[in-house]
């Protein structure tokens, strides 16, 4: 149970501060700014609950330790669940901090008061989004999968490693759809943004593809550095 909480609310604050981001500091900031923010609130996280519930806050990371044995069928159901309840309730703290005050000047990189949901952004196609979740969440779990090997890993630097990672792929992905790799994350904003489920199946269907290739990448080079 401690490790379901601690996934719940890891993804809450995960939404609440990263995506707060964008909504509240997204025009001075810019993609760059809210990929670092995103960067930093998971290296947080990791030092945090890392040695609790290994820190996933994320439903494609723990597919990716399910299907890679590292995680069993039941706990991969309840960190889902967790991380789902947990982004909701931080994009619905988010929500509610916004509609507090109309006057104020929100503005997230999509809009104002969207609480920085996963849709595609101008000019960018379904294929465009689709690839880019897929190649990004490869890249994100990819580094995950090595930093926190129990052979091969870093330690205590495997939370650097894996939130600069996140920071990465979203300074590259949210010009395309405000870069998701986690279906958690684009499933609580849209909870409380009408219309931002019209893109959410590629929020899903992205991430999973990436971290189950991700999973293949890992296993088909871990031998060769065993080797060294």
């Amino acid at each position: 149970m401690k490790k379901l909480l601690a996934e719940g609310i890891g993804t809450m604050f995960l939404v609440l501060l990263a995506c707060g981001s964008a909504v509240l500091a997204g025009p001075s900031i810019g993609g760059y700014g809210v990929g670092v923010c995103f960067g930093l609130v998971l290296i947080c996280l990791c030092y945090c609950i890392g040695n609790i519930s290994g820190c996933h806050v994320n439903p494609a990371v723990s597919f990716a330790m399910w299907i890679a044995g590292k995680l069993s069928a039941k706990n991969f159901a309840g960190y889902v669940v967790a991380q789902l309840v947990g982004a909701v309730i931080g994009a619905g703290f988010l929500y509610w901090f916004v509609d507090m005050s109309p006057e104020f000047t929100f503005g997230g990189i999509t809009g104002t008061n969207n609480l920085a949901t996963n849709v595609l952004q101008p000019g960018a196609t379904s294929g465009m989004a689709l690839l880019s979740e897929i190649l990004l969440t490869f890249f994100f779990v990819f580094v995950i999968l090595g930093a926190t090997d129990e052979n091969h890993g870093f330690g205590k630097f495997a939370g650097l490693a894996i939130g600069i990672a996140l920071g990465l792929v979203n300074i590259v992905g949210i010009p395309v759809d405000n870069c998701s790799v986690n279906p958690a994350r684009s499933f609580g904003p849209a909870v409380f943004s009408t219309g931002a489920f019209a893109d959410f199946w590629i929020m899903v269907v992205g991430p999973l593809a990436g971290a189950a290739l991700a999973v293949c990448a890992w296993k088909a080079v871990a031998p060769y550095i065993a080797k060294k």
